[in-house]
């Protein structure tokens, strides 16, 4: 049978139901999308939290070093003197048992030079050791038969704490011999 019209004169249209299974298809897809982009944000959201640890785990040792650093390089100083009023008694040459001063002032430095060793600060060997511009600083540059570029004296000793540079050796570097201009004729 056809279909009639009402009395209006329009035609019924059938609408057709909407298929079940495209529609949850379509929802599927819409909640996999979500779900990526809910799985990208947590992913971000955990690497930026983990940098954020990093960061302050290693400002905190930066301001721990800082804070040591100060102490230290103020008892630098005092440890070169030491060094300096012993190295001086020693050159007197007043027989062969020094001084008792001589004796309490080398007890200081070895006092110092324990309490650095249990906060890990380490001098640095520069004699005779090729230059290097991260450990020492070049005061001046000396005509000698030592290798171009080697540390042939150390003026003022530097320190590392840790594997970090406490203060530079300030140092003299070996530069080649000049060569004598050839005799005019």
């Amino acid at each position: 049978s056809e279909p009639s019209a009402d009395d209006s004169g329009v035609l019924p249209v059938e609408v057709e139901a909407p298929d079940p299974i495209a529609t949850l298809e379509a929802k599927v897809a819409t909640l996999e999308k979500e779900k990526k982009e809910n799985w990208d944000r947590y992913l971000r959201s955990a690497a930026d939290l983990e940098n954020l640890r990093k960061r302050n785990k290693r400002e905190a040792e930066d301001a721990k070093f800082d804070a040591k650093s100060k102490v230290l390089k103020e008892m630098l100083p005092v440890v070169d003197n030491l060094e300096r009023a012993i190295e001086h008694a020693s050159a007197g040459g007043e027989g062969d048992k020094p001084h008792p001063i001589v004796e309490g002032v080398q007890l200081v430095l070895r006092q110092f030079t324990t309490a650095f060793e249990r906060l890990d600060v380490t001098a640095i060997d520069a004699m005779n050791q090729p230059f290097d511009p991260i450990l020492h600083e070049a005061i001046s540059q000396q005509e000698s038969d030592s290798p171009a570029g080697t540390v042939v004296q150390v003026l003022q000793r530097g320190y590392k704490a840790g594997d970090r540079l406490l203060r530079p050796s300030l140092v003299v570097v070996a530069k080649p011999k000049a060569t004598p201009a050839p005799p005019e004729a």
